[in-house]
């Protein structure tokens, strides 16, 4: 059984209590691996060396800031087989998943890394003669990354790399479930001679590790992954300190099927982004919304979408669609929505139970139908496989439905109607519109939620932006002088 150590100033560290959590497969419920219990000293010890080191690694060209970039994600591709079987492993996501996961977190490295020459500050027109205002844009300082447990190695590169070739330095808190993939990813940055302190790795729980972060005098911006809960946690203890917090939090993204759609494109786009990653993704397709008059059709072929979909241990079996939740509680989680919403009066379609399987935390794809859109199935996060539907008479009734929701993230609309599209596109109070093809965002887009789905948001020049500050600068000159 791998044990591993935390990475703070350069270096493996011991941890300091000696505690350690367990990681389980969830496929087999086997302990795989122990990782260090951080403390709040550890955090401690990780923020001193990230501020120490900022301040030369501020000073450094922006360019070569890039150059270390470039070398991490050279050796992420060349570790690809390794990291995804990590991450298959402890996660539950199917290997060829799991390489896109890496080999995207490479490329988004580099995509980062060419904004070094890029990013830009401002020259700004003065009211006074012999003046010039310039407006620069400088990092913020020592930046915290707490992750998720879905996507936990891309999240990593996510934070990482913008922050990074803007001037700051990172302290990383990985999930407790998933934390052996942040691991593998720090030997990487040891090996591309990374600075001291620039990146630094600390596990443990979110009560402690991710609180001290948060509450950190030292820490200038706290960026989230998670849950609602958990990023109000951060906004609280951020708050005392007015630390700028960036937030990516729960989705309940609605899927409208118009009356002229292409309805086996929508069945398999829908289905596709329903199980991907076995539905725990925040922007995957979580309620479906279809015209009464195409609902019978809609119906019977997605459900058989979902019906082949093939499920199994990521690290035995071969192409599959999906693997295991992520725990025993997310299963567990799953289900009881799903017995919930059947109590509200939704019809069980397909699945509905979990696997039969002796061991994992594997659910059915599930297809549930007549679901009243005041019931907790069409307003909460499920974050499993399983597909709630109703019918809508009018656009109108299905841009309502849509927006009644307290979540804000991503959405989509499938429609051969280009004035459906736009009408769509600009009524539709989401972040993301996707129009007749799965839920999936691109590294140059801008992936930012609305009302309880965050504040602020990555990706992009926008998400870049995240990670800078501006300092204005007005200087006042004698024209006379020689």
């Amino acid at each position: 059984m791998k044990q591993y150590q935390m990475f703070i100033d350069g270096e493996f560290v011991s941890k300091l209590s000696g505690k350690m959590i367990s990681v389980i497969n969830p496929a087999t419920e086997e302990v795989i691996s122990e990782v260090p219990a951080g403390t709040v000293e550890d955090v401690g010890d990780a923020v001193a060396a990230a501020e120490k080191a900022q301040r030369s690694w501020a000073k450094m060209p922006a360019i070569e800031r890039a150059g270390y970039l470039h070398k991490i994600a050279d050796g992420l591709r060349e570790n690809v087989d390794n990291l995804a079987r990590t991450i298959a492993e402890e996660q539950g996501k199917v290997i060829q998943l799991a390489r896109v996961e890496v080999n995207f977190s490479a490329d988004y490295m580099d995509y980062m890394a060419e904004f070094a020459r890029r990013y830009e500050g401002e020259i700004i027109q003065s009211d006074r003669p012999n003046e010039n205002i310039f407006l620069y844009k400088m990092p913020i300082g020592v930046v915290a990354g707490i992750l998720p447990w879905n996507f936990p190695f891309f999240l990593i590169a996510r934070k990482m790399a913008p922050a990074l070739v803007t001037g700051n330095t990172i302290v990383i808190k990985p999930s407790s479930e998933t934390p052996n993939n942040a691991f593998e990813f720090a030997k990487i940055v040891e090996k591309a001679l990374l600075p001291k302190g620039v990146f630094n790795l600390v596990s443990g729980s979110g009560g402690v590790v991710g609180e001290a972060l948060a509450s950190h005098p030292k820490v200038g911006l706290v960026s989230l992954t998670g849950s609602v809960e958990g990023g109000i946690k951060v906004m609280r203890a951020a708050a005392n300190n007015v630390t700028k917090v960036s937030l990516e939090l729960g989705g309940k993204a609605p899927a409208i099927v118009m009356a002229d759609a292409d309805l086996d494109l929508a069945a398999k786009a829908i289905r596709d982004s329903r199980v991907i990653n076995t539905g725990q993704v925040c922007n995957c397709a979580e309620r479906v919304y279809v015209h009464e008059s195409v609902a019978e059709r809609f119906i019977e072929k997605v459900t058989r979408e979902m019906q082949n979909t093939k499920y199994g241990n990521p690290l035995t079996e071969s192409d599959l669609d999906m693997g295991p939740l992520v725990s025993k509680q997310q299963l567990d989680n799953v289900d009881a929505a799903v017995k919930q919403a059947i109590k509200d009066g939704a019809r069980l379609i397909l699945g509905g139970k979990l696997s039969e399987r002796p061991k994992g935390y594997f659910y059915e794809p599930t297809v549930l139908t007549n679901c009243n859109h005041d019931t907790d199935i069409m307003r909460n996060e499920i974050f499993g496989p399983v597909l709630p539907i109703t019918t809508f008479k009018d656009l109108d009734e299905a841009i309502e439905m849509a927006n009644d929701c307290e979540f804000g993230l991503t959405s989509s609309i499938y429609t051969q109607n280009i004035d459906v599209a736009m009408r769509a596109s600009n009524e539709i109070k989401f972040g993301e519109t996707y129009i007749n093809r799965e839920n999936f965002e691109a590294m140059q887009g801008f992936h930012a939620g609305w009302r309880k789905s965050g504040i602020g948001g990555a990706d992009g020049k926008h998400g870049l932006e995240e990670y800078l500050q501006t300092h204005v600068v007005y200087l006042q000159y004698n024209q006379q002088a020689k």
